[in-house]
Formats: C-alpha cells, sequence, structure tokens
C-alpha cells in the first residue's frame, strides 16, 4: 500500500471511546469514513470501566470491541495505525494525513481524537499497580476501595484537594507529603485537612509495599512503613495534540496543561478540524468522551450537507 492516495469524506484519528463515537455517527450519516487507531488506550491499565450507563463494571477492552464491531457495520473503514504527520491541501482538497504504514489518505474533514497519556510518579510500585490499588480518579475506582486505609502520594499542585475529596470513599486518609516541605503547605489548607481527619506525614516516599499482588503499605526513605491498601495519585496529564499543533491550532493554558481552543462542539482554530475527547480537556470520563465525538461527528455531517447544496446551487 506504499505510495497508494485513498480519499475518504472524513478521517478520524484515534479509536478511543471519542473516536469511535464519531465514527459511529458518521458511519450512520452514511459518509466515508476512515478511523486510524493506534491501539493505545489510556484506560487499558483498568481492570473495568465504571460510571458509563449500561456499561457498568464492562472491561475496557471489550467496550472497544463491541463499539468496533458497531462501528464496522456502518461500513467504516478502520486501520491499526498510526499518523504521522497531517497536510492540509487547497481550497476543498481537504487534509493528507500520512500513515505509519507509508500510506497516505486524504479527507475533507478531519477528527483528532488522539487522547492522552498519563505520566505517573517516579515511584516503585505506583507504575506497576496502576488501574488496580494505585488509581487517580475516585468517580472512577472509589466504590471499588471504599472504606481501606487510603493513602495520597503530594506530587501536583491537585493532590491536596484529592486527599479533601476521597474522604467521601474512606474515612482513613493519609496524605504523604512526599516531596513537598510541610512548611510550604498554606494553614487553610492544612485547616482543611485537620478538619477533613486527613492525616498529613511528611518525609519523601520510597516505594509502595507490595504483597501478596497488592499493595499492603507505604515506606518512606526512613524506613517508616504506613500500612494502606489504595493509593491515590495525580499524574501529569500529557496530551497527544502534536497533530493539532502541526496545523497551527491555537492552544490554551489549562490547570492539567495545554489544550486546544475548541468551540461547544470540538471545531477547532484550523477550518475543517474538530478534536474530542481528551485531546481537548484532560479531565474527561469514557462518557464525556463518547458525547465529544456524536457532537463532532454530527457537526461536521450537517456541515458538508448544507457545502455540498451551497455548491449545486452555485453551479
Amino acid at each position: 500500500m506504499t505510495g497508494k492516495t485513498d480519499a475518504y469524506e472524513v478521517i478520524v484519528i484515534g479509536g478511543g471511546a471519542a473516536g469511535l463515537s464519531a465514527a459511529l455517527i458518521l458511519g450512520r450519516a452514511r459518509r466515508r469514513t476512515l478511523l486510524v487507531d493506534a491501539g493505545e488506550p489510556r484506560n487499558a491499565p483498568a481492570a473495568h470501566m465504571q460510571g458509563y450507563l449500561s456499561r457498568d463494571g464492562m472491561p475496557p477492552a471489550e467496550f472497544l470491541a463491541v463499539g468496533r464491531e458497531e462501528v464496522a457495520s456502518y461500513g467504516v473503514e478502520m486501520v491499526h495505525d498510526i499518523a504521522l504527520d497531517v497536510t492540509p491541501g487547497e481550497g476543498a482538497e481537504g487534509f493528507a494525513v500520512q500513515l505509519a504504514s507509508g500510506r497516505t489518505v486524504r479527507a475533507r474533514r478531519l477528527v483528532v481524537a488522539t487522547g492522552l497519556a498519563d505520566e505517573l510518579p517516579p515511584v516503585p510500585g505506583v507504575a506497576e499497580r496502576f488501574g488496580r490499588d494505585v488509581i487517580h480518579c475516585p468517580y472512577c475506582h472509589g466504590w471499588e476501595v471504599r472504606d481501606r486505609p487510603f493513602g495520597v502520594l503530594a506530587t501536583s499542585p491537585m493532590s491536596i484537594h484529592q486527599a479533601l475529596l476521597v474522604t467521601q470513599w474512606s474515612k482513613d486518609v493519609t496524605l504523604f507529603l512526599h516531596t513537598t516541605n510541610e512548611a510550604d503547605v498554606p494553614d487553610e489548607d492544612l485547616r482543611k485537612l485537620a478538619a477533613a481527619g486527613v492525616d498529613v506525614v511528611p518525609g519523601e516516599v520510597a516505594e509502595l509495599v507490595v504483597e501478596d499482588d497488592r499493595v499492603t503499605g507505604v515506606r518512606l526513605a526512613d524506613g517508616t512503613v504506613h500500612a494502606r491498601s489504595a493509593v491515590f495519585v495525580a499524574p501529569r496529564f500529557v496530551p497527544r495534540t502534536a497533530l493539532l499543533e502541526g496545523l497551527g491550532a491555537e492552544m490554551k493554558e489549562t490547570p492539567f496543561g495545554m489544550a486546544p481552543v475548541v468551540d461547544e462542539t470540538g471545531r477547532t482554530t484550523v477550518p475543517g478540524v474538530w478534536a474530542a475527547g481528551n485531546a481537548t480537556l484532560m479531565t474527561q470520563q469514557v462518557v464525556h468522551a463518547a458525547g465529544d465525538g456524536y457532537k463532532a461527528a454530527a457537526t461536521i455531517n450537517n456541515e458538508m450537507v448544507m457545502e455540498d447544496i451551497e455548491a449545486a446551487v452555485r453551479v
């Protein structure tokens, strides 16, 4: 297929909830659509997906497999590949997308749903247990670890808020300041932590203690071990927005990192390009991402219908 250029009406880059949802609606709208999936879902470490009505408890891999079957039933083409570069054409020529396989594909519209990666604190045990008993979102996993002794590893400005929030799921919460100096914690925050019953432990965390395939404690650099059976962390979100930035999409600073400027439908500042899911807002859950994809696809189809009618009228 090297060197071949294939034309589509819409190319969706990213095969997670946002991309699959966009592809589903575009397929149902009878658009010739290509879905490019690099196969790197953010929630792959999690055993189950929670909080999605009618899909609560479903394994993420199963959710994606069902989604692919639904999308394929409407004639959407799907490829396991990586979009390396996007080049805008002139006028109605749309966009050329260069894939890692050597294939070049072209479309009038693009949906970028490439998501993000979680950069975890470099503490031994965190990456190995992430998605199981090392977690970051209580709405995703709080019920499953409810009433256990929680640890919260302070690695970001959001960690104090995280420690306060998770007291809804357990009244036994310890905030480990790790590399944060206790003197740097505002007095108001200390009062809130005390009011919420959160213990504050200074000292750098050396590692998580793992026994019998489960977290049992947090070991400090001085050797002290605090028994904990669930640990919350705040990953650094690394958005996969290189394609958008390469196209010149306007970006903005958010509390969670840089994100593209989009309207309520996901339209970016680059004409013909939409973004959806965690490529636009790093705190989205699966259900939000699916809704994003739906909105983007419906808007794209509506715009293309009217564009084609107006072109026919001019003729």
